[in-house]
């Protein structure tokens, strides 16, 4: 798995450690919803504020 962060149109740089965080964070949380089958390609996340 990877994560790319991109805050107002500027790719933010991770190193290895922050970018599997964020990924398995996000990938686990995902898939624990009604709908979201284990054998997922790709999450997008969008937040806007």
């Amino acid at each position: 798995m990877g994560a790319k962060l991109v805050v107002d149109g500027k790719e933010i740089p991770m190193n290895d450690f922050v970018a599997e965080f964020l990924s398995g964070s996000v990938a686990g949380a995902v898939t624990t919803l009604h709908g979201v089958g284990a054998e997922w390609k790709k999450i997008e996340l969008k937040i806007e504020r």
